[in-house]
């Protein structure tokens, strides 16, 4: 009781049990012990999922008290990427931890000081760095964390582009990781949509031209198709292949960062 009690915030504890009887003297205590081994067994797994679950909550919770992300915009992403994992055809295991990814892939700015991350005027070199350190703090919080570690490197690469001008590895093209190319293409859409405290929502319409312009060069092309395909499935718009693009108007790196260099 006392473990299921306390309260060390953002760590949770649990502990895993198996007890069994000895109601007959005949009875191997060996054998007892290895009942009781299987049920703590069981035991655990039933409640690993639990313990994945607060510690999911516990990182959310962590985040969204820096301002720098809403649960609303959380819940967006995740739905309409999961959208683009169904079109794509992604196995469930595949799609929930896309669902995972995109809530979580932002972990690593509860670092970033919100003198920085609520600054609305032009950022010194040096604030820019400690932004471009997020992605490798979110996959080092990431991949300690059993439960979150398979979604480690999707977090590392979700600031890639697919021209190789992202960061932090400028990886390029299908090096990227699938689940960081889904959530490129979404996470912009919904931040250009939606704004941020320092940047003003713009028209659905003038968002999709800008997702149109950054295919080939931030947003894989294949992905852009497909994301088309998923937003007008919903509102009725015709949809048109975009794979032969123009240069992406600045607008079009709303979500991610000046290339460093």
């Amino acid at each position: 009781m006392a473990c299921c009690n306390g309260d060390l915030f953002p760590v949770k504890l649990s502990i895993a049990l198996g007890a069994v009887t000895k109601e007959d003297a005949s009875r191997d205590i060996h054998v007892l012990m290895k009942e009781a081994e299987d049920r703590m067994y069981r035991d655990k797994l039933m409640e690993s999922k639990r313990v994945q679950t607060s510690i999911i909550s516990s990182m959310r919770q962590i985040l969204f008290e820096k301002k720098d992300e809403t649960e609303e915009h959380t819940r967006r992403v995740k739905e309409l990427a999961t959208q683009v994992g169904l079109r794509l055809g992604l196995p469930s295991h595949v799609l929930e931890g896309l669902g995972l990814f995109a809530t979580l892939h932002d972990i690593g700015k509860i670092t970033v000081p919100e003198t920085i991350s609520h600054n609305p005027n032009t950022l010194s070199l040096e604030e820019w760095r400690v932004i471009w350190r997020h992605p490798e703090i979110g996959y080092r919080i990431a991949a300690s964390c059993p439960e979150l570690a398979g979604v480690a490197e999707a977090i590392l690469c979700h600031h890639e582009w697919w021209d190789g001008t992202g960061y932090p590895r400028g990886l390029k093209g299908e090096t990227i990781p699938l689940l960081s190319r889904i959530l490129s293409v979404v996470d912009a859409y919904d931040v250009m949509t939606h704004g941020r405290p320092s940047r003003k929502p713009m028209s659905r319409e003038r968002a999709l031209d800008e997702i149109k312009k950054g295919a080939g060069t931030q947003f894989a092309p294949e992905l852009v198709d497909v994301f088309l395909e998923v937003v007008s499935d919903t509102s009725g718009e015709q949809k048109t292949s975009h794979k032969q693009t123009v240069a992406p108007s600045p607008w079009s790196s709303l979500t991610s960062l000046p290339a460093k260099g």
